[in-house]
This record gives C-alpha cells, structure tokens and sequence, in this order.
C-alpha cells in the first residue's frame, strides 16, 4: 500500500469535517463528521447517524450528499471522530471501504497510519474487493 504525506488541501478537508462535527454533535446519535471533495472543487460534509438496529457512517451521508448534488468525480475524503476536545481523524470501517471502492476506486482517503495522518487510494484499502459493476 502506497501511503502519501497530506498536504495544506487535505488539511482544509479536515478541517471542514472537523467543522461538521462541532456543529452537530450529539452523543450517542451523531459522533463522527466526514468531509468529500469532488472534482468540481466543492466540499460536501456529513456526519454518522444512529438509531436502533441500523446508523451510516459519516462517509456514506457525505457521498450521497455530493451525488445528490449532481458530483460523480470524488477527489478525497476524510472522517473525524471525538475524543474529549480533539477530533482524531479516523480509518474508514469495512463497510465504508466497500462504499469507497464502488463509487470512487481512485479516491484519496485521509487517514490514520503510524501515528501519522496520511493519505492512500481507496482501491488499495480492499485487496481483492468484490465487484458487481
């Protein structure tokens, strides 16, 4: 897996999850904010939602947030936790790697490795992934 340094545009992705997440937290329904940037250059967030036996994640609500929007091109994405008064940026769960490989192989996913925050594509986040299309 090829793991590349974020730099100064990873970090405003970030931070516009980072932003989400303030605005909309509430424990334990809404703990996790994502943040997608598609190609046209405009930023769609989202954050996770819970309830009784099903919850997304935040980076499925930010995907159809874009594709709602009329994006197809996802250039990066990136989801934040809460730990007390930081926002620790997170790795995307399984199913969240599925979504990735679908919709956007080629998209960078900012994430945790190594104590380090760095970026790698979603293809490579699911060796041998499944594939219908």
């Amino acid at each position: 897996m090829q793991y590349v340094d974020i730099d100064a545009d990873d970090q405003k992705l970030i931070d516009e999850a980072i932003a989400v997440i303030k605005k909309n937290y509430a424990e334990p329904r809404h703990t996790v904010g994502a943040a997608v940037l598609c190609s046209s250059g405009k930023v769609y967030t989202g954050v996770n939602i819970e309830s009784c036996g099903y919850g997304p994640c935040a980076e499925p609500i930010a995907i159809g947030s874009a594709i709602s929007q009329g994006e197809r091109g996802i250039v990066s994405i990136v989801a934040v936790g809460v730990s007390g008064d930081s926002y620790p940026v997170m790795s995307p769960c399984g199913n969240c790697r599925q979504l990735l490989f679908d919709y956007a192989p080629d998209c960078m996913v900012i994430m945790p490795h190594n104590d380090k925050t760095v970026k790698v594509r979603a293809r490579e986040l699911i060796p041998n992934a499944f594939s219908n299309f």
